[in-house]
């Protein structure tokens, strides 16, 4: 076993779904992002476009958080939780937009600027509530 990956599976669980979603979150983020700068750049309002983006990226996030990161899955109902997590999401969403709105008419950043603060933000309210929401772990018996 490499020393890279001994050292990882001695992280507390939490660490390392913490690691994995940052990744997964990073792959949703550059389509999120990506479509924010092309729809906008392409005449769109920047809210619409950030929204349009962020929903896309809920996608990308799901599919990893269900298949890489997450290993304690407690719903049962997948739908349920599909629905939880896009709860969440949409949380994620207004939060996002808020924090556009006043990154780019209070403090004028373009659009592609503020979207770094505001996903930052968005990241950590959303790994937080998801992990104790939709993925926590059974608790050990003491």
């Amino acid at each position: 076993m490499s020393l890279v990956r001994e050292l990882w599976l001695r992280l507390p669980v939490g660490l390392r779904e913490l690691g994995l979603y940052g990744l997964a979150s990073a792959a949703a983020l550059a389509v999120d992002w990506g479509l924010l700068l092309v729809l906008h750049g392409a005449g769109l309002n920047y809210l619409a476009a950030a929204a349009i983006g962020f929903s896309v990226g809920i996608g990308v996030t799901y599919g990893l958080s269900v298949s890489v990161v997450f290993r304690h899955r407690p719903i049962a109902d997948r739908r349920r939780e599909f629905a939880g997590f896009l709860g969440v999401g949409l949380a994620g969403l207004i939060l996002t937009q808020l924090l556009m709105a006043l990154w780019v008419e209070q403090l004028h950043l373009a659009p592609g600027l503020a979207k770094i603060p505001t996903a930052g933000l968005v990241f950590v309210f959303n790994f937080i509530v998801r992990r104790a929401l939709l993925f926590r772990a059974p608790r050990s018996a003491a």
